[in-house]
């Protein structure tokens, strides 16, 4: 059995689950999430849990076990307390800013660069090197989030670009000077 798959899925107060043959809908405070699962995976929705099991041990059914839980976990946590993700803006003369609901970078391009966000995303810039980007869909918040990171990856020698605010970027020695 999936040590993950096996927990049942716990419903906060505030938050309602219904589900239609193999579509759930969660609604929270913080909004509402729609999500269709296999239909070989069983989904049962009690009073204060949602329990999910599946039909056999096949390997794809194994794994679709743990993976539905986990999926049905973050929607819940989702509309309950939603999902943030800080990037970090690192070298001189790299900033970020809001303008309007759209981001702002200027980020050693010959150009500035707005991204424009999905109106399910959130994006804040409160400093100029560090941009939050928060939303009730965690899929969704981590794909923007590594979206403005490609836009200029942090590079190892001198640590500039943009990066996760906890991750950590392994630096290279620069050259030497040969005699």
């Amino acid at each position: 059995m999936s040590r993950i798959g096996k927990k049942p899925v716990e419903i906060p107060e505030g938050v309602i689950i219904t589900k239609e043959g193999n579509t759930l809908t969660v609604k929270g405070p913080k909004g509402e999430l729609k999500n269709s699962f296999n239909s070989d995976i069983s989904i049962e929705v009690k009073k204060d849990e949602v329990v999910v099991t599946r039909p056999d041990d096949s390997k794809e059914h194994r794994a679709l076990h743990g993976l539905t839980r986990a999926l049905i976990q973050n929607m819940v946590t989702g509309v309950h307390t939603s999902y943030s993700k800080t990037l970090d803006i690192v070298g001189v003369g790299y900033k970020a800013e809001m303008k309007g609901k759209n981001l702002l970078l200027n980020i050693g391009y010959s150009h500035p660069i707005y991204f424009m966000p999905s109106e399910e995303i959130t994006i804040q810039a409160p400093t100029q090197t560090q941009i939050i980007i928060s939303g009730i869909d965690k899929q969704l918040v981590g794909q923007v989030a590594a979206k403005i990171r490609s836009i200029r990856k942090p590079e190892p020698y001198k640590g500039k670009g943009i990066k996760y605010s906890d991750e950590q970027i392994q630096r290279k020695a620069g050259k030497t000077a040969g005699t």
